[in-house]
């Protein structure tokens, strides 16, 4: 049983290791908040449990109403494994788990959210309040924990006291590299594009910013260099950007904005650059390896899970975080040198067949699964 926050992230994130886990012999089911990925998902053969759990501000109450959720779908299930995805399901299944005496449960750590990220009073409780869940969260007895960085295994490893033997490194959740192949880059308008939840830590500000600093200079008399916003809004998130924001800077001739997108492969294709200025508490950005695998080059922060995307200066430029002049400084060197952003998306390519394939990614899935249960 794989339980995710909500079903879309499970398709994007988690359904070849699913699949092959049923090629396999595995009877699959996922505990999700479920959209319009319903339908999709049933007719692959895996079955549907419903929860509220979702991804914006949590009170109490749900945080409870989730958990029990969590418990009564263990009790009626009994699975074998419990796969758990992101923060919540790993906090809140982790226990159940272990209440509900599962055989063997793999802790997915796709990032530490906006609490490792964030400084001040109440985000030094929210540490030390999420610490102390995760301690009991991750005592199962026959437990593997993946992490996508080592940041955040360190960080992990200090608050809750992990087994080193219990952790396992998989950098990213992989990429198709025949969905997100490689093609040259296309010499007509430069474009910028930045793609991911529109929340002001994935350094969606600094982006602005850096956008409107390159324009004021008017650095390229052949070709416009053209500033996108790729995602959507969270309006239950205190981070996200706000729909007038967004209008202000295309009413303004700052950036585009293409939306929330399902192509993907089509959007990257269109990039001079993949650009992610992120101080989020990152896993590892799966766009900035759907970047590397489509031959561009990536502009992201140096910053846990975001550096390790990336070589730099070989497959890509890391900046400062919060930084807009920084971040533009990395856009003029592409502009100004449009061979090195070729030959920086070639090197990303290489480095995507040697390191995120999604072949590579789910054989170690399963051969964590097999041990666990063995």
């Amino acid at each position: 049983m794989f339980i995710v926050n909500v079903d879309w992230f499970f398709t994007s994130h988690r359904l070849p290791i699913a699949l092959e886990a049923m090629a396999k012999g595995y009877d699959v089911h996922l505990a999700a908040t479920i959209t319009d990925k319903k339908e999709e998902l049933e007719n692959l053969g895996i079955t549907l449990h419903p929860l509220v759990i979702g991804d914006g501000k949590t009170s109490l109450f749900k945080f409870i109403r989730s958990f029990l959720q969590i418990l009564s779908v263990l009790k009626i299930v009994k699975p074998n494994l419990v796969h758990l995805v992101t923060i919540k399901p790993v906090l809140l299944g982790g226990i159940a788990s272990r209440l509900m005496k599962v055989d063997a449960v793999v802790a997915a750590i796709s990032g530490l959210g906006s609490a490792f990220s964030t400084n001040g009073v109440k985000a030094s409780i929210r540490r030390w309040l999420i610490g102390a869940i995760y301690k009991q969260a991750l005592k199962h007895k026959n437990l593997k924990v993946i992490f996508q960085n080592e940041n955040d295994k360190a960080i992990l490893k200090k608050l809750t006291g992990l087994d080193k033997k219990k952790t396992h490194m998989i950098p990213g959740s992989g990429v198709n590299l025949e969905q997100f192949n490689f093609e040259p880059i296309v010499d007509e308008d430069i474009k910028f594009i930045f793609a991911g939840r529109l929340l002001y830590e994935k350094g969606v500000g600094e982006f602005v910013e850096a956008a409107k600093c390159i324009q004021a200079e008017n650095l390229s008399n052949k070709q416009t260099i053209k500033f996108i916003v790729v995602g959507a809004p969270y309006p239950n998130n205190p981070s996200s950007v706000k729909k007038e924001e967004i209008n202000e800077w295309v009413n303004s001739g700052v950036i585009e904005y293409w939306g929330e997108r399902q192509d993907m492969p089509e959007v990257i294709k269109q990039a001079h650059a993949m650009v992610l200025p992120s101080y989020y508490g990152e896993g590892l950005p799966k766009v900035l390896i759907e970047a590397a695998a489509s031959g561009r080059a990536i502009i992201t922060t140096d910053h846990p899970g975001c550096r390790d995307a990336i070589i730099n200066n070989v497959s890509g430029i890391l900046v400062k975080t919060r930084d807009s002049d920084d971040l533009s400084n990395a856009m003029r060197k592409l502009i100004k040198e449009p061979e090195v952003a070729k030959k920086m998306g070639s090197n990303g390519r290489k480095l995507a067949e040697q390191k995120f394939a999604i072949e590579k990614v789910t054989s170690e899935h399963l051969k964590i699964y097999s041990d666990l249960l063995s």
